[in-house]
């Protein structure tokens, strides 16, 4: 057999029975479904100003107040929740999911030559702190991706795309892609060169079936738990990752909302003394994020390995 189905319901049987699991499962659910539907269900658009209620204390038609320039904080901090949530999916699809999890199966069940290739140019990456090097990789060519977005504008008929913010979603993705894929495949790897003696990989070679078979169809089922668990954890890193970024400056521009730029907006003691509201905002819904992220991650690892009970 390629997976182990009987596993794989024990461990997701076992998740449900974690109360703490399936509480962070539901509150990253109601938070993400908030901020994809939050421009119907709010009132308010991101941007929209009333200078008459500028930095106005919480309200039955402001909940969470509002900031410098009068606008609603609970409708910005959800729009910077959809905008965390593109760009950690984007990051995680194209970095870990597909460029991690192909290179680590070629690594690990080829080996040779093409496994020390691509573990050499991992451990480049992984030999600098990552953090500096994504600010860095962002801050150098967000102008050159900026340019050529404006002059994609100019010679087409496409408008409004600096405006809509897939400038700032192609930067800061692609920064955490490059940083983010070597995890993923060190992990896939490791699972691929302890099942490589396996006896259906033996059998699906023996029968003839080609190495892109093998690889689709019998070592990848078998690493999904893997690939689960480490998925899970590294939304969390990246949910963080996206929130320093946006608190340095470096992260989705105004006038659309980060939830780090709106914690930089508080980052005065004065301001936290004056208006509290400000900072409660997007600093409890950052902070609800990143622990169910790691919660949930923690416990994927425990109902999918195989030493626990």
């Amino acid at each position: 057999m390629s997976i182990n189905q009987g596993h794989l319901e024990k461990s997701i049987s076992r998740l449900f029975r974690k109360k703490l699991a399936i509480f962070s499962i539901s509150l990253l659910i109601i938070i993400y479904l908030t901020s994809l539907f939050i421009e119907w269900i709010s009132p308010y658009g991101y941007a929209t100003q009333d200078l008459s209620m500028v930095r106005s204390s919480p309200s039955f038609d402001h909940w969470l107040g509002t900031d410098n320039a009068g606008r609603d904080i609970l409708t910005r901090v959800f729009w910077g929740v959809q905008n965390s949530l593109i760009i950690t999916l984007i990051s995680i699809i194209s970095g870990s999911l597909f460029i991690g999890v192909t290179l680590g199966l070629i690594s690990g069940y080829f080996g040779k030559w093409i496994d020390g290739l691509i573990q050499r140019i991992g451990e480049v990456f992984a030999s600098f702190p990552d953090i500096f090097l994504i600010i860095l990789l962002v801050a150098t060519i967000r102008p050159r991706v900026v340019s050529w977005i404006i002059s994609i504008e100019d010679k087409t008929f496409l408008e409004g795309l600096i405006r809509s913010g897939i400038a700032d979603y192609l930067i800061i993705s692609f920064a955490l892609v490059a940083f983010s894929w070597y995890g993923m495949s060190r992990f896939v790897r490791g699972q691929v060169l302890t099942l490589q003696r396996s006896e259906f990989i033996e059998s699906a070679k023996a029968i003839g079936c080609s190495n892109s078979r093998i690889l689709i169809f019998h070592v990848l089922p078998n690493v999904m738990s893997t690939i689960i668990v480490t998925t899970t954890m590294s939304m969390g890193v990246f949910v963080g990752t996206e929130i320093i970024l946006g608190f340095l400056g470096l992260g989705v521009q105004p006038p659309r909302p980060s939830l780090g730029v709106m914690l930089s907006e508080t980052g005065n003691l004065s301001v936290i003394r004056s208006y509290p509201w400000m900072l409660i905002g997007p600093g409890l819904v950052s902070s609800l994020l990143l622990l169910s992220w790691n919660i949930l991650g923690d416990s994927l690892n425990d109902v999918f390995n195989p030493r626990t009970k």
